[in-house]
């Protein structure tokens, strides 16, 4: 049974005394291929340096994320820029998005960030990473003119309503990625992931964040992906093959690594 993580970040300080363990760990659970989203200027050395050491194995993207948006946005921007026209190797651009969680002080430039790197998705026909927090209303904003548009991705760690996720397959070139919170007791989305095809539906852990049960208020690691996708065959009563196999296939697809 071959499973993806399609959102991990293994190459923050998190792992730096076992990267190597962690990423054999992954392997006997059956994981083909990990996708890592940047984070912005200070972590790429770090996502490179790792998938140079795990090539074909473990697969970048380029990105500024939201929270590391401030003033210094457009300095920032340009080196994504600049590595989008010099270096093919980036699988995506993530991870992108909005993030209002915290304070909304710098809304206006994450509105403005994820724009234009929309529309470098477009124009180097790769697909985009979205993280959303507390931003839902605004991201739609953002994306609504780029409907109709080749424009594909993953929302990211997916934790919102039925309304919500359907309004986010109105975009056929989007995923949903689901992730540890859906183990969680108090979670909402068993109920929500019975309106979402699985044709529709990747697996992330957003390693080292969001442990999913039994590993919960751990640090996460891309094995644990496998606990994701009992969690999922056992509400959609499906079998964890079937399960794996179609978001493998999801998202090699999305990746253009099929």
């Amino acid at each position: 049974m071959n499973l993806i993580d399609t959102h991990a970040h293994l190459f923050l300080e998190e792992f730096d005394e076992d990267r190597a363990q962690v990423v054999e760990r992954a392997r006997q659970a059956g994981l083909t291929h990990i996708f890592m989203p940047n984070i912005d200027s200070t972590s790429l050395a770090s996502l490179l340096q790792m998938c140079d050491a795990y090539p074909g194995y473990c697969f970048p993207m380029i990105g500024l994320h939201p929270t590391s948006v401030n003033e210094n946005f457009e300095a920032e921007l340009d080196v994504v820029r600049r590595h989008l026209a010099t270096n093919p190797r980036f699988v995506a651009i993530g991870e992108i998005g909005m993030d209002l969680y915290w304070d909304r002080t710098y809304e206006a430039q994450q509105r403005i960030v994820l724009d234009c790197q929309l529309r470098w998705a477009l124009d180097y026909d790769l697909p985009v990473v979205i993280h959303c927090r507390e931003a839902f209303e605004a991201i739609c904003e953002v994306m609504e003119p780029y409907r109709g548009t080749p424009l594909r991705g993953i929302f990211h760690c997916f934790t919102g309503t039925e309304d919500e996720a359907r309004r986010i397959l109105s975009f056929p070139g989007f995923l949903i990625g689901i992730g540890g919170v859906v183990t969680f007791k108090k979670s909402t989305l068993p109920e929500v992931l019975r309106y979402i095809p699985l044709e529709r539906l990747v697996l992330e852990t957003d390693a080292p964040y969001l442990a999913p049960v039994p590993h919960r208020g751990q640090r996460n690691e891309s094995a644990y992906v496998k606990d994701t996708l009992l969690k999922i065959a056992e509400i959609l009563q499906l079998s964890p093959e079937q399960v794996a196999e179609e978001t493998s296939k999801n998202a090699l697809k999305l990746f253009n690594q099929a």
